[in-house]
């Protein structure tokens, strides 16, 4: 995606779970655009890794953040302001998926995926949300999945909570509609991440097909027959954090080939 070197030029961006994948791709494509980026996740070597290879693009620092601790959230976020300012665009893409079917699906897993996918988007939302008040400027982007918007089998806590991120964008949108800020989600399809290899190490361990039978079989999904990349998930963020796309709110855009239509 070609865009302005100025387009995002003043604003601080946040993005969790910033040091690897997806995330790492959205901090990237934000540094082109203009914006200074404060990247968040629990690895401090993965984040100084990435802010090392992207710190000639532009303004970038990490912060550590466990994002299901709302103490730690707040810390973040006040690291993060005391570098770059208040924060303008909040991308909550901090994620994990596990996979069990549902009988033998534990309350731990249960609170696990609700914890990290649901309410670390909460907690951070919560933290960012009255900059982008008190400025009358704001992007929230939530990065869900094709989980939130269908269902699949042998995830349903991971569904769940997909569902419930969906749910919350769709509410706080309406909430701030009128006050400058937008609320959005992108949902990626299976993407070439850390969880969708995971997946596949999962799948290999547990019916003993090969690596790239499972891989086919999680790609056959998407109707293209491929993984989706993450700049590509990252292309679809930026554009819903430009200026230009203020009346975008409260959408759900899936990134996924056209598997959910």
């Amino acid at each position: 995606m070609a865009t302005s070197q100025e387009a995002l030029a003043g604003k601080h961006a946040f993005v969790t779970g910033g040091g690897r994948g997806i995330g790492a791709a959205i901090a990237r494509q934000l540094l082109l655009a203009g914006a200074s980026v404060t990247i968040a996740g629990r690895s401090r070597d993965a984040l100084e890794a990435t802010v090392a290879e992207l710190s000639s693009l532009g303004e970038i620092a990490c912060v550590t953040i466990d994002v299901g601790q709302r103490a730690s959230a707040a810390q973040a976020f006040a690291d993060a302001r005391a570098r770059f300012g208040p924060v303008d665009i909040l991308v909550n893409n901090a994620g994990q998926a596990e996979s069990a079917p549902f009988l033998k699906t534990g309350e731990e897993m249960w609170n696990r995926m609700l914890t990290v996918n649901l309410t670390g988007t909460y907690h951070c939302t919560s933290e960012a949300l009255p900059d982008m008040v008190a400025a009358r400027w704001g992007r929230v982007v939530n990065v869900a999945s094709t989980a939130g918007l269908t269902g699949y089998g042998y995830v349903a806590a991971y569904c769940a909570a997909k569902h419930g991120v969906i749910g919350l964008t769709r509410s706080l949108a309406l909430e701030v509609a009128a006050k400058g800020v937008t609320v959005n989600a992108v949902c990626p399809g299976y993407t070439d991440t850390d969880i969708v290899r995971g997946a596949v190490a999962n799948i290999v361990a547990k019916t003993g097909r090969s690596k790239a039978d499972a891989l086919r079989g999680l790609a056959s999904s998407n109707p293209q027959g491929r993984l989706v990349q993450p700049v590509e998930v990252a292309n679809a963020v930026l554009w819903l954090c430009m200026p230009g796309s203020g009346a975008m709110n409260g959408q759900s855009i899936a990134v996924d080939g056209g598997e959910v239509m």
